[in-house]
């Protein structure tokens, strides 16, 4: 009897399944195909984050990355694409923190923010999420808004993060003020617009790169404000 490894199923060779039950070779040399180009995929991404935050957004270029992942620029082509590809792939796993197919907002620490009946404890979890979203991604997005970056596709990238941002926080705030409200006199779109400024790339990279502020003190400042931002009192 042989144990396939992963699958639990079981072969004994003096009782071989009829056709079509259990594993197949072909299944199995495409579950491993599969697994390969996986790993090679993560190779090339985790090459792409260290040029991108030790050398900037000038060092990700198709030859360097190839080199540093020692596969072929073919490979990266047929793998992810081209740079533009490569840095919003890159960012995209930077910012999950893995490459599992699971959404931000059902990850547990976005919802946290959706399991507390208070306003201030939601706005601490918001705080927290945009915390654990910087410590991950703000080195990267620190070496695509360096100044003097632009062309080859770095625009374009901030131009669909701030996008998907803006989304995000609207998702947020917007569920705030149908369970909590809003201060008086507060629209939902000048909420929505004030976290949208306070939480962005920009501010963190001020703080905790340029200013020597620590993660820690940026969560609070940034709770402390949006309390001030979306709470009566």
């Amino acid at each position: 009897m042989i144990d396939y490894p992963f699958t639990g199923t079981s072969i004994q060779w003096n009782n071989v399944p009829a056709k079509g039950v259990g594993i197949s070779r072909r299944e199995y040399d495409n579950s491993a195909r599969i697994e390969a180009a996986r790993a090679t995929r993560a190779r090339i991404l985790a090459a792409a984050h260290e040029l991108l935050v030790r050398g900037g957004f000038t060092a990700l270029t198709i030859a360097a990355l190839a080199r540093t992942a020692k596969v072929s620029p073919q490979t990266i082509y047929n793998s992810i694409g081209g740079k533009a590809e490569v840095l919003k792939a890159c960012y995209d796993i930077t910012l999950a923190g893995d490459d599992e197919p699971v959404p931000l907002a059902e990850r547990p620490a976005f919802r946290r923010m959706f399991e507390t009946d208070d306003a201030g404890t939601f706005i601490d979890h918001y705080a927290s999420w945009c915390r654990i979203v910087y410590d991950r991604v703000g080195p990267l997005l620190g070496a695509v808004t360096q100044p003097g970056v632009g062309g080859d596709g770095a625009d374009e990238f901030m131009n669909q993060v701030e996008d998907e941002r803006r989304r995000g926080t609207a998702g947020a705030i917007g569920a705030f003020a149908e369970r909590f409200g809003l201060k008086v006199g507060l629209s939902l779109e000048h909420a929505v617009d004030a976290v949208w400024a306070l939480n962005s790339p920009e501010v963190y990279d001020r703080l905790v790169r340029r200013c020597g502020w620590t993660a820690n003190a940026y969560e609070e400042w940034l709770a402390k404000l949006l309390r001030g931002v979306l709470v009566a009192g």
